[in-house]
């Protein structure tokens, strides 16, 4: 990692200071241009916004998507202060981001945390198939 990514990680990580000086979870993220450049910044909203998807990663990703032609989102990279959450790495998959670079992993982050977390939730399936594949079929020819 050379300098100029652990500054712009470490503003990533005073992103994550502020969502909590300002009542929210301790995450923040920020997306710097093939140029090495800040494109945008976000921290975590997610008590604020009253929304459980207000996640930095989350709103970087849609901001990527919409903003960003494909060649600048594939050389942009995502500077966060923890390593994304399943929602947020799906996110960042479809908005064609090149690299994601954190400073706490998910492993790391559970070890701080008090408690098991947030309960599983049963899944069922696939159920349906020849239904639920009729909407599907040949959309991603």
């Amino acid at each position: 990692m050379t300098t100029d990514e652990r500054a712009l990680l470490r503003r990533a990580i005073e992103l994550a200071a502020a969502a909590r000086a300002g009542g929210n979870p301790p995450f923040g993220s920020l997306l710097a241009g093939p140029d090495g450049g800040v494109l945008a910044e976000e921290r975590n909203t997610t008590i604020t916004d009253a929304d459980i998807s207000a996640h930095p990663e989350l709103k970087l990703a849609r901001w990527a998507a919409r903003e960003l032609d494909p060649a600048t989102a594939a050389a942009t990279t995502m500077f966060t202060s923890c390593q994304p959450c399943q929602m947020c790495a799906g996110a960042i998959e479809r908005s064609g981001l090149g690299r994601v670079v954190f400073a706490l992993s998910n492993e790391q982050l559970t070890g701080l945390k008090p408690g098991p977390g947030w309960p599983g939730v049963a899944q069922e399936g696939p159920a349906l198939y020849e239904e639920a594949r009729v909407p599907v079929e040949g959309y991603y020819t």
